[in-house]
């Protein structure tokens, strides 16, 4: 199976929303990106067999914690659902993230996944 083909089985199960809405937002603008997404992202790295899509996610959600990436973390709080996170793995992630990036970091990203939380009720 092709890059592009594995990452996008894997899209398509965690992440389908999230991943139209950058392709297009980045459409007209860089459309390599959002299929170096696809390729590099979900269809090297996401299909590896050492970590399942879960543990994977949680990382992820953690990673975009430090960051501060709140789109990018939102959409993941919601793929970390769709891999099967419990909402009291994610914001346990979360307030781990206090000790390594600070409090404003776990706040911002707990203020996150609970807008996340909220939509997915509606």
């Amino acid at each position: 199976m092709d890059r592009y083909t594995a990452g996008m089985e894997i899209l398509e199960r965690i992440h389908r929303e999230s991943y139209r809405k950058l392709r297009d937002e980045l459409e007209d603008v860089a459309p390599d990106l959002s299929r170096f997404v696809v390729e590099f992202a979900y269809g090297d790295i996401y299909s590896r067999d050492a970590l399942d899509l879960k543990t994977r996610e949680l990382v992820t959600v953690a990673a975009l914690t430090v960051l501060g990436a709140e789109k990018q973390l939102k959409g993941h709080v919601k793929g970390a659902f769709n891999a099967g996170c419990s909402r009291e793995e994610i914001i346990e992630v979360l307030i781990q993230m206090a000790v390594y990036a600070g409090f404003p970091a776990a706040i911002n990203g707990v203020a996150a996944a609970a807008e996340v939380f909220r939509d997915m009720e509606k």
